[in-house]
Parts: structure tokens; sequence; C-alpha cells
């Protein structure tokens, strides 16, 4: 018994900001942004929240899956961009869908966030402990960007996307983990400020605050290796992969990981150019572009992958 991917589901703020209109308040260019890149241009919150985004993907995913949202056991919402401490943003997608009665809680694994969720929501499935769960990526990263910062704002966009998972004999095959927080001040983003009657602790990053090429390094030398380490569980080839799905954080990124690889870039879809870096909901709004285009086929053999601040990196095979 494994888990299998029966729904998704995916959203993005209809507002759309272009490179055009970043050159008229950056020192930069279309040209500059999409060569460096891939991006042409995102989807920007200007209200609705991580949230509510993170509810319209999940109501779509439960539509896509055809089920009833009483029947799922477990919520995660992978987010770092969270509209509140409490109550956990899993808990309002509950109370959203009209669900009252299953487990809901939220993680933060940055843009592994999805791939974590994924696989945490297997290992509950694989002991036995629930039967379906709905995981969630929502981001609004917007609202943690310099907007003054070329070298930050130009990545990021917001949005949210979502899968329905089950018990099921085909789906996950092999699953991959990991963190090193030694590295982890390459990205970083300070929270709600410190301050009690007994002590105050001043905001260092009131804005994310990233070393790209450090990042960038990171990257494709963690990404490959996960996906190695995956396909050695399952005794699988790379070059019998259907569909790579990385988290979209930026073209060369995906080409170098292509490469390292020895695999065609046809099998890596982007769509970076439409939505930028959505962190956690990168990887499920490009796997519910891709299910709802019929482009993923019965028995088609997947890898998910993505990494992120923490430093984490996380991977998953499966089977479609």
């Amino acid at each position: 018994m494994t888990t299998r991917i029966i729904g998704t589901g995916c959203y993005a703020p209809e507002h759309i900001v272009t490179n055009e209109d970043l050159t008229q308040f950056l020192d930069t260019s279309d040209e500059w942004i999409r060569e460096r890149t891939g991006i042409h241009r995102r989807h920007i919150d200007t209200g609705e929240g991580t949230t509510a985004m993170a509810v319209k993907a999940a109501q779509r995913a439960i539509e896509n899956a055809n089920i009833s949202p009483q029947s799922i056991d477990l919520i995660i919402v992978a987010t770092s961009t969270a509209d509140e401490i409490f109550p956990n943003t899993a808990a309002m997608v509950q109370k959203s869908i009209g669900n009252n009665h299953c487990t809901c809680y939220d993680l933060n694994a940055a843009c592994s966030g999805f791939i974590y969720g994924l696989n945490t929501a297997h290992a509950f499935i694989k002991s036995g402990i629930v039967e379906t769960a709905l995981i969630v990526g929502s981001e609004t990263m917007s609202k943690t960007v310099n907007w003054e910062d070329r070298s930050t704002c130009i990545l990021f966009g917001d949005g949210a996307g979502a899968a329905v998972v089950t018990k099921d004999e085909t789906g996950i095959e092999s699953i991959v983990m990991g963190s090193d927080g030694s590295n982890g001040e390459i990205i970083s983003c300070d929270g709600r400020i410190m301050e009690n009657r007994w002590g105050k602790r001043p905001v260092k990053n009131s804005h994310m605050i990233m070393d790209g090429q450090e990042v960038f390094k990171f990257a494709v030398r963690k990404v490959p290796e996960a996906i190695k380490e995956l396909l050695e569980q399952a005794n699988i080839d790379a070059d019998q992969i259907d569909h790579y799905l990385l988290h979209q954080a930026n073209e060369r990124i995906l080409s170098s990981v292509a490469k390292r690889l020895h695999v065609s870039m046809e099998r890596f879809p982007v769509n970076l150019s439409e939505y930028g870096n959505t962190s956690a909901a990168s990887i499920p709004i490009l796997l519910d572009e891709m299910n709802r285009k019929n482009i993923l086929r019965r028995g088609e053999k997947m890898v998910l992958a993505g990494f992120g601040a923490g430093l984490t990196w996380g991977a998953t095979l499966l089977t479609w």
C-alpha cells in the first residue's frame, strides 16, 4: 500500500506585475531579468492573503479528486508566509471546505514545503493513521521582499497549489528529505519582533535577505544528489523518468540540474515565465497545470523535487 495523488488544484492572484512594470521603479530591464531567471511576469496579491489563496486551491483539488471534504483525514499547509500566527492556516482551510474533524497543521520548510508536506502525508498513510490527506502550498512572497532590492524582488510571486492524496496500490515509490541548518543564513527573514516588559530584540532582517550565488551553488549540487539518491532507492535510471517537476526558482538552476542528471530539458516542465518563484506553491501549481492540460498519463513516472531556506531539500518519486 502506498500514496497516490488523486486530485490537484491551484490559484494565483489576478493582479500581474510584468518585468516592464518593475523597470518603473528599479534599475533593471525586461531583457536583464529574462536572461538571468527566465521570469517574464508574476502574480501579486493585493489583499486576499495566504489563507484565501490556499482555500481556493484546496477547493479546486477536492473537486478534481471528486471526493467529499468530510473524507479528508489530514490537512497540511506548507507556508512561510501565514497570515496569522494562530489559528494555523490549515485549520482555516478546514473551516472553509466544510470539514470539522480532521487533523490540521502548518509546515514551514520554505520552498521545499510542498515536498515535505507530501512526504509527511505519505508517512501518515503508510502507517495506517489516515487514509486521505490534503496538502497545500500557499505563499504571499510579495510581503517578504524589499521592492527596492533588485536582487530578490524580481524573483518572487504569490500563489497556491494543492493536491489530494489517498492510499492506493500505485503512487509514491521513494522519498528523500534533508536539511543543513549550518548554512541557513544565506536565505533569511525575521519574524515577529520580540518585545515584552523584560526585553526587546531588534529586527535584523525585516525583509528577505538572500545570497543568490550561494543559493545557486547549493541548488545545483544538492538537487541532483537528492534525485540520484531517490532513484537509487527505487533502482530506476534517470532516463526512465517521464517528468521532472522541480521547484521553479530559476531557469538556469533547472537547466543545470538537467545537465548533471544527463536528462533532456524536455522532461523538465517550466512555468517560471508566468509565475516566478512562488516558494512552496511552485511545484503544486506546475503539477495542476500539467494535470488539467492532460499532459500526465496513468503509469508515467515522475520526480518532484524542491530546495529552499533552512537549508532544506526534498524529493519524491511516484507513478501517476
